[in-house]
């Protein structure tokens, strides 16, 4: 009972903060009110004002978990039911720390907010882990992170991926889905649970779930933090990498150094008709076009087809005039052939011979 009342007394142990004097139960009020309003303010998030809110509620906090391990609240060696009402709501002070740190804007400082806000996310979780508020599976660390993933490198470059990488994005999405569902049934006992709270009415075994409650939906709040928190590592460590410099490639083979040559008038005699040209001329040009006339292979210029024409013309005059040679000379075959022609006709009417007129 003594001991009791001493942890009593301690945790109204008040301290100076700025000029106020805060004891460690409004020091976790405060610091969570602020985290409510900065979540659901509509101002920018960078903004002086809403930054200057996020580093105070951040100072309280950080306070009040100092005083939390000097009161050594929390025992490894205890069950959930061995903590006492008013300090289950103490549990939650890595979260809300680190929730308020994921709110800080600093660019310059950004990669340092992330990796503190998930180291509080995890100490979160180790906590609730050892005192078995609900079944989830532990995060790993970021080290271990790193470890895993060269280890899952190097198999996959000798395993080649299998069914085995959609399972897992299956189990892996319908964990999210689980998370989602929890959260939304939580946050709706949570509304019922707050009102009787907030009167001030409610007995030790409402407040007690109210706290628990609230534990059991920061754990899903976390474990969601902690993947995006992992994306957002990645990134901006490569964005860091780029910062320092361009990638250094590797150094180019040096390449000989190109023979200068000189061009002058006697190099280029030399060249077209010294021995270094790779043709020299057998013949001029009149030689190759005789050579060529010789053998009737010279290109048509137009005098071919005209002597073509000629020659067509020349030979039907020809044979005109053979028809009229023959006709004057009185041929016996062509004089034979005209008078059976004609005693034909004077024995054969016009069409005899046709069947086709059957006239």
């Amino acid at each position: 009972m003594a001991e009791s009342d001493a942890c009593n007394d301690a945790r109204e142990t008040t301290i100076n903060f700025g000029t106020e004097t805060l004891t460690l139960p409004d020091l976790l009020e405060r610091g969570w009110k602020i985290f409510e309003d900065v979540d659901s303010t509509s101002e920018p998030l960078g903004s002086t004002s809403v930054q200057a809110s996020v580093k105070r509620g951040v100072n309280m906090l950080e306070e009040a978990s100092r005083m939390v391990a000097q009161l050594d609240l929390f025992s490894r060696n205890e069950e959930l039911e061995e903590v006492a009402t008013a300090d289950l709501k103490y549990l939650l002070l890595p979260a809300l720390l680190g929730a308020l740190h994921m709110k800080l804007t600093s660019r310059e400082k950004r990669l340092n907010h992330v990796q503190t806000a998930r180291a509080y996310f995890l100490d979160f979780l180790k906590r609730c882990k050892e005192y078995q508020v609900t079944q989830f599976e532990l995060p790993r660390a970021l080290k271990q992170d790193a470890e895993a993933e060269d280890e899952s490198a190097n198999t996959a470059r000798s395993v080649p991926a299998g069914p085995s990488d959609l399972v897992s994005m299956a189990a892996k999405r319908q964990s999210k889905i689980e998370r989602y569902r929890q959260r939304k049934e939580l946050e709706t006992k949570l509304t019922d649970v707050r009102k009787s709270v907030a009167s001030g009415q409610a007995d030790d075994e409402v407040t007690r779930e109210f706290y628990l409650l609230n534990v059991r939906r920061w754990i899903t709040i976390c474990l969601e933090e902690m993947e995006s928190i992992d994306q957002e590592v990645e990134l901006l460590q490569n964005m860091d990498v780029l910062k320092q410099g361009p990638a250094k490639h590797p150094a180019q083979q040096t390449r000989r150094p190109m023979k200068p040559f000189i061009l002058t008038k006697d190099v280029v005699q030399a060249q077209v008709l010294g021995a270094g040209y790779p043709s020299l001329p057998t013949m001029t040009v009149n030689d190759w076009y005789e050579q060529h006339a010789k053998h009737g292979v010279l290109p048509d210029q137009g005098v071919p087809r005209k002597v073509a024409v000629e020659d067509n013309t020349d030979a039907e005059e020809r044979e005109n005039e053979e028809k009229e040679r023959k006709d004057e000379n009185d041929d016996e075959s062509s004089l034979l052939k005209a008078r059976n022609w004609d005693d034909w006709k004077d024995t054969h009417r016009r069409g005899y011979g046709n069947r086709q007129n059957m006239g």
